[in-house]
């Protein structure tokens, strides 16, 4: 979707399977009425003749809405709120499965069980940050909804979060944030991209965030409740609600929750976060747009035979990592890493391996995908055939190796959405924070 302006008039432009998520962002700025041109869909399967018709037929349709003379038109002009009221309190039954009840009717919960976010709760929650409660943290995307500090406390209450995971929700909602993350394209996308979380440093171990067996997987609290109380962020300040703003054609499970630390101790390598400038001593959350984890079991007892069935996996046609230069993950398990380590090789070398061996015919993507490979790439890689070997990145740095998971022979690899990036954000923990002991 895109926001055409002339002076003080502006219009939207959306295809037609988008019209609801068009409506609904005008609405969400304050510009319900602003007029909307509409494109067929899909688009992405026609020829270049109809592409070209219905170009032409887009021009006019905009030249036509902008130089009709609206009034109600003229005065409004898309824009971000630059504030947000404090967090009304109301009374309820003290009632848990009417208050469920409520909250679902009004659309404030994700379809499981909440806490009710009552005043003292919220208070609770708000010790555990120096910052006021009407600090601004971010505006989140599609809704540009305003994301104050109450607001993310909230939504933290809700989700189950004890009070010192407060600081980590507040770094992921400035990282989520961040231009390079692409905030507006994750959750307006029809892919089925989950944000998922990777905490770093002391934080991770005395907040008890799962790094090992099952990191990825039920049964911890930390891991459950802090994925959690992001995808409330991303729903209620956000507005990506299934359907509307939230395009994803089926979603997947990890939208509910999705957590995890690396495992560190178990790392042969520097961890995530002190690659990317961090010093060890400090704790830190990464985002991720991930479209879904692909478990990789290989006993193979050589590095080189590993890698090259992690790349032959990294391979598939249908992937936008390969159409446009992506930036993947792949979480390797202990045993693997620690294979690696034993061959002598360093991250780098890792990456530059997997880089190389990963490299995919163009000639797999067929039709039109062939086309927005050869049209995504063409400036990077220049002429492309069906020959050509495609690089899943731009350059090798791009692919980010984490080690996580307990015993076994799992890896998994994260292909990512779109044009996303990774973004890693410091955790500032207040002073008066203490661990949780239950």
């Amino acid at each position: 979707m895109e926001v055409v302006k002339r002076g003080k008039l502006a219009l939207t432009v959306c295809s037609t399977s988008f019209l609801g998520l068009g409506r609904a962002q005008q609405k969400a700025l304050g510009v319900p009425h602003m007029p909307i041109v509409q494109i067929p869909h899909p688009f992405g399967t026609r020829s270049r003749e109809e592409l070209r018709e219905i170009a032409n037929r887009c021009v006019e349709d905009i030249a036509q809405a902008l130089c009709e003379k609206n009034e109600q038109q003229s005065e409004q002009a898309p824009s971000t709120p630059m504030a947000a009221p404090r967090a009304l309190s109301f009374e309820v039954d003290n009632d848990l499965e009417q208050i469920n009840r409520l909250f679902i009717k009004k659309r404030w919960a994700d379809g499981q069980l909440i806490a009710p976010p009552s005043v003292e709760a919220v208070k609770h929650m708000l010790r555990h940050t120096p910052l006021a409660p009407d600090h601004i943290v971010a505006t989140v995307a599609p809704a540009m909804g305003v994301a104050t500090v109450e607001y993310i406390a909230i939504q933290a209450v809700m989700a189950g979060c004890y009070p010192e995971y407060l600081p980590v929700l507040i770094a992921a909602t400035e990282a989520v944030t961040t231009p390079a993350f692409h905030l507006q394209a994750i959750q307006a996308t029809t892919n089925p991209s989950a944000v998922g979380l990777i905490i770093n440093g002391p934080a991770a171990h005395w907040l008890e965030v799962n790094s090992g067996s099952g990191c990825m997987g039920p049964g911890h609290w930390a891991n459950a409740t802090l994925g959690r109380a992001l995808r409330l962020i991303l729903l209620n300040i956000g507005g990506a609600w299934p359907g509307e703003m939230d395009r994803a054609t089926q979603g997947q499970p990890a939208k509910y929750s999705f957590c995890w630390a690396e495992n560190e101790a178990a790392s042969p390598w520097d961890p995530l976060h002190v690659e990317r400038g961090f010093s060890r001593d400090e704790s830190t959350v990464t985002v991720v747009g991930a479209l879904g984890t692909w478990s990789m079991n290989m006993t193979a007892k050589k590095g080189e035979e590993v890698i090259a069935m992690i790349a032959d996996t990294m391979q598939y046609p249908a992937s936008s990592d390969y159409i446009y230069g992506g930036a993947p993950f792949v979480v390797l398990s202990p045993q693997h890493a620690n294979l690696f380590h034993r061959e002598g090789w360093d991250k780098a070398q890792v990456r530059q391996r997997l880089w190389e061996s990963s490299k995919m015919l163009a000639g797999r993507s067929k039709g039109n995908e062939f086309d927005r490979l050869v049209n995504g790439r063409r400036g990077e890689l220049g002429p492309i055939n069906e020959n050509t070997l495609i690089p899943i990145s731009e350059k090798p740095e791009d692919i980010s190796l984490v080690v996580a998971g307990g015993t076994g022979s799992h890896s998994v690899f994260l292909p990512v959405s779109a044009h996303t990036r990774s973004v890693t954000k410091a955790i500032t923990f207040h002073e008066s924070v203490s661990r949780h002991e239950p």
